[in-house]
């Protein structure tokens, strides 16, 4: 059972599993709520095994760094619970291989964003410029769930990649400022470690207001009911006044805080009202 438990925590479950609901609630909104069965079912397990699989070479890619800082030194890699580490590796990349046949199957495009995706998730590991390849990455759970159900770029689609784009670095830069003297010892001084711990802060709180901007933005470009727009408005007032508190107090609390309410109590709650507005 512990062996059975440690390949299923090297997937990174709740972060795999908040992709996959994104992934799945841009499914229902490309199909204006109602989605065909079993084309929803393929979804799900498309990017429930791609984001696992990924997840799950992410950790083998990261497992020296991880050692390294308190916050992840207990990983399942690090603390050798799965040993050698590449006795995941076939697990991970089985994943992968029958994800990307999945979104294959689904569309051509989606195919491409998975694949794309997962190169870039693998890419230039905890680089300054990891943070591109994050919003990629975070971006193809989404693309690959509408796209399945309406192949077309249009202006909804662009706008939910743009809400994940922003809020990629508001959520891993958070952490970061939040565990700065973790980075700094673990030899990760790149951006934003490298400013001033104040002048990070101000970004934190730029990231916030535009994040809230585009949520807007998203409402009045896919026609989403009001709903949406209570959710979008109290959720992002929130996450503005948490950056205010960081910005007073400049504790690294506030910012970890920041970190845990930024992905299932709002970007989940966000998506999740996406689809309510077309069941209400």
């Amino acid at each position: 059972m512990k062996t059975f438990r440690s390949y299923i925590d090297v997937l990174k479950p709740r972060e795999s599993i908040l992709l996959t609901f994104i992934g799945v609630c841009a499914a229902i909104v490309a199909a204006q709520g109602h989605p065909a069965a079993l084309s929803l079912i393929v979804i799900f397990i498309a990017i429930s095994l791609g984001s696992g699989g990924c997840n799950a070479l992410t950790n083998y890619l990261d497992r020296y760094v991880d050692a390294k800082m308190p916050r992840t030194c207990q990983r399942v890699l690090p603390s050798q619970r799965i040993s050698p580490p590449e006795k995941m590796l076939p697990l991970a990349v089985g994943l992968v291989l029958i994800a990307l046949s999945l979104a294959w199957m689904l569309h051509p495009l989606c195919f491409l964003f998975g694949f794309t995706g997962t190169v870039a998730s693998l890419v230039w590991r905890k680089r300054a410029m990891c943070i591109f390849q994050g919003i990629v990455a975070g971006c193809a759970p989404v693309l690959i769930g509408y796209l399945a159900l309406s192949p077309e770029l249009n202006w909804t689609i662009l706008s939910l990649c743009l809400l994940i784009a922003v809020w990629i670095p508001l959520h891993v830069w958070s952490v970061m400022v939040a565990r700065r003297d973790e980075y700094i010892r673990a030899d990760i001084a790149y951006f934003p470690l490298t400013l001033q711990i104040g002048d990070a802060i101000k970004l934190l709180f730029s990231l916030s207001l535009l994040l809230y901007c585009i949520s807007i933005l998203l409402w009045h470009v896919a026609n989403f009911g009001w709903l949406f727009f209570a959710i979008a408005n109290v959720m992002g007032t929130v996450m503005i006044w948490a950056n205010v508190r960081l910005a007073r107090n400049r504790h690294s609390s506030d910012s970890w805080r920041i970190y845990k309410y930024s992905s299932f109590p709002y970007l989940g709650l966000i998506f999740f009202a996406m689809c309510l507005n077309f069941w209400l």
